[in-house]
């Protein structure tokens, strides 16, 4: 019987992988994606049944787990190469976690790759192309998506480009993490702010909003977009399904709206949390490891080399703490970077030049002129420096108004070296 491949073409001889994993939602998006890559697919839920199974599947390629039940990978393997149908087959494991002599022990068989949990699904499907020899293409788009849980809110942020294959990743992420942190009401804040996108992309668009309506199960109305884009506006007004969807490019009312109380005012001390803190994940209520990794392992890391990003910055640090300048002088000590400091506001401002700086580290309480009343100033210039605030004011308002004046990020005082340059790194380079 003749089969459709990925590509449309008809070919008569499929080949044939095995799934052998715990995770009901990790099979799930294996086989659905490896069948659409032209492939015939079975899955099994231990390594018993995929003994059984590949005794009389008799596979071209095995994708296994390294923890199985009922029957350890080590014995399924001592099995393949005891048969002489199946002792040639190739096998790709995939692991959380392994020692170095778990993995010496495995390369005895005819193991050909090991991949980290989560599996980065372009290092899978490459590993696939290589060891069976055949070409798969992926949706080669510029795309980062990322998605936690915080305050039972589901954060998902977007960057760079709208890629098909991350938007059917998302689907598994989203439906993941609702079962992790056993949301009862889901809430959506999509954060769109570094995104360009235009009428090109209206398919992606449609696919990415209807994945988010359909597997976080949110009302439309408990779903808000994050962005500045006249296009996406357009588009969810225009579509009946997505109507409802607030968009905005205000994070304080996208957040009054998802957290039912206004994101400004703080209501006891377990709400004064600042901004980097709601735009991080919390703590899965379920004992259970993510297994969907969103990120390809073609991408760039998410705190690139900031050397590379140009021959020489200039930042600015406004603080009147002389240890926090030269903490930020340390945590660019090995980059060709000039880096002055002012003590406070209006010493900063006197010297300051139309795009004299390529980033500024500002500090709210300082003596003279502080960093409310700098912001308030460089807004009347029209000076649209990327600027990082360093406080050790924790509550929320505090963090909106500071928002409000175009600042990229906020930092809580005491600070570490490495969160500064990783900061630095996600503005100057335009990820997030």
């Amino acid at each position: 019987m003749l089969e459709k491949n990925y590509i449309g073409e008809y070919k008569e001889d499929m080949k044939k992988i095995l799934v052998i994993d715990e995770s009901p939602l990790l099979r799930d998006f294996l086989k659905k994606k490896l069948e659409e890559l032209g492939f015939e697919v079975l899955t099994s839920a231990n390594g018993l049944e995929g003994s059984l199974k590949i005794r009389s599947f008799l596979p071209d390629l095995v994708i296994m787990d390294y923890y199985l039940s009922r029957k350890s990978s080590i014995e399924v393997l001592k099995e393949m190469k005891g048969n002489p149908n199946t002792t040639q087959t190739p096998v790709i494991m995939a692991s959380s976690k392994i020692d170095r002599d778990s993995l010496m022990e495995v390369v005895k068989y005819n193991v050909k790759k090991f991949l980290t949990k989560p599996v980065k699904m372009d290092a899978l499907i490459k590993s696939i192309s290589e060891i069976l020899g055949v070409n798969l293409q992926l949706d080669s788009t510029p795309c980062i998506i990322e998605a936690h849980v915080n305050e039972d809110i589901l954060f998902i942020e977007i960057a760079q480009g709208l890629n098909t294959e991350k938007i059917e990743l998302l689907k598994y992420k989203i439906t993941e993490l609702i079962d992790l942190y056993e949301i009862q009401v889901p809430k959506v804040l999509i954060i769109m702010s570094n995104l360009s996108i235009s009428g090109d992309d209206s398919l992606k668009l449609n696919m990415l909003l209807s994945t988010i309506l359909e597997h976080s199960q949110a009302k439309p109305k408990f779903v808000k977009i994050l962005t500045t884009s006249d296009f996406v506006a357009s588009f969810v007004k225009g579509k009946k399904e997505f109507a409802e969807i607030e968009v905005t490019a205000n994070l304080e009312k996208a957040m009054d709206g998802l957290l039912g109380r206004k994101a400004g005012a703080y209501l006891d001390q377990e709400n004064l949390v600042v901004h980097q803190e709601l735009l991080s994940a919390s703590a899965p209520r379920k004992e259970k490891s993510e297994t969907i990794h969103l990120r390809f392992e073609g991408e760039k890391p998410s705190t690139p080399d900031l050397t590379k990003l140009q021959d020489v910055l200039t930042f600015a640090v406004v603080d009147d703490d002389f240890v926090i300048q030269e903490l930020i002088k340390t945590a660019f000590s090995d980059a060709r970077f000039k880096i002055d400091t002012f003590d406070n506001g209006e010493e900063f401002l006197k010297q300051l030049k139309p795009d004299g700086y390529d980033l500024v580290f500002l500090d709210l309480m300082m003596p003279v002129m502080d960093g409310f009343q700098t912001l308030e100033e460089l807004k009347k210039r029209g000076n649209t420096i990327p600027i990082i605030v360093l406080s050790a004011l924790s509550q929320r308002e505090t963090v909106i108004k500071a928002l409000k004046y175009g600042v990229k990020s906020y930092l809580i005082k005491p600070l570490k070296p490495e969160w500064i340059r990783k900061k630095a790194t996600e503005i100057l380079s335009m990820n997030f």
